[in-house]
């Protein structure tokens, strides 16, 4: 596979989000192995200078991590998330996003657990904490408000991934509470499949839709979301996902199966779709939306 995008910079109204867990840099690691992040972290930067998302939640980025991302998307990028620890250190949920499309208005970090106010804070079986970064914007291209919740659900606990999904569909609720017209975005990796009890919650009551199987065309097979730096298999299991709220149009989704010389920059495939973001004057000539 080479650099081609497959979906690219994307013109207003659309808005192209991607969901990527980059995968946690580990200093110990066999010679030559995959998961070298001195390694990885130049195919990451071919991904993302290729694909240029509006809007973008990655999982598990240390803090060097995420400062490199930033520089990789450049100054029009910002981001918003701090580690999930007590302290404010750890893995982080950053969202970046594009300023010169989305004004942030506010933003809030809490932990999914029964006390999210309380950082590092841990319930419902999982042994290390976890997170979902919320973020109020202002879309400068459309004039509407959009809410975007990025998240890493428990790798190990069931329950928990349950009552995180309890947890992200309350946050979601709500903030249609506060703005009925609104668009709401929530990427993540949930580490369970798309007939699991965690992913029916999230897509359970109608308030979000998958935006694979929502999407109206779609631009890869169903590759399985969590390779492990091995080829993409077809008909793997999607647990990484990008998840919409009424009123946005789910144009595109594919599964970015990208590798370099056969090398992955993750151990997981980014998720890709582009949204349409209804605006209140018709949009311009010239877009690409559906090119």
């Amino acid at each position: 596979m080479t650099d081609a995008a497959l979906i690219g910079p994307v013109d207003p109204p659309g808005l192209h989000v991607m969901t990527y867990n980059i995968r946690r840099r580990f200093p110990a690691l066999r010679p030559r192995s995959p998961d070298a992040w001195n390694t990885r972290k130049h195919l990451l930067k071919r991904l993302l200078t290729t694909e240029r998302p509006t809007l973008l939640g990655t999982q598990e980025a240390l803090a060097d991590q995420a400062h490199f991302v930033a520089e990789v998307l450049g100054s029009d990028f910002g981001s918003v998330g701090h580690g999930r620890n007590a302290d404010g250190g750890g893995e982080r949920c950053p969202i970046y996003f594009d300023t010169r499309r989305l004004e942030l208005n506010e933003w809030k970090q809490s932990a999914l657990s029964a006390t999210p106010d309380i950082p590092g804070s841990r319930s419902w079986g999982n042994r290390i904490p976890r997170v979902v970064v919320a973020a109020d914007f202002t879309d400068r291209s459309t004039g509407r408000r959009v809410f975007a919740f990025n998240t890493h659900f428990d790798h190990i606990s069931r329950r928990s991934r349950l009552h995180s999904a309890r947890m992200i569909t309350r946050l979601a609720a709500e903030a249609r509470k506060r703005d009925p017209d609104a668009a709401i975005v929530v990427t993540g990796d949930v580490n369970a499949g798309s007939a699991s009890a965690a992913h029916q919650r999230l897509t359970a009551r109608g308030l979000l839709r998958d935006c694979w199987t929502a999407a109206e065309h779609r631009l890869t097979p169903q590759w399985g979301t969590y390779s492990h730096y091995r080829r993409p298999r077809q008909d793997g299991r999607r647990i990484d996902v990008i998840l919409v709220g009424p009123g946005v149009r789910v144009l595109r989704a594919g599964i970015n199966a990208a590798r370099f010389d056969g090398a992955a920059a993750s151990d997981h495939e980014p998720v890709q779709a582009v949204l349409l973001l209804q605006p209140q004057t018709p949009p311009s000539e010239g877009s690409n939306l559906d090119s």
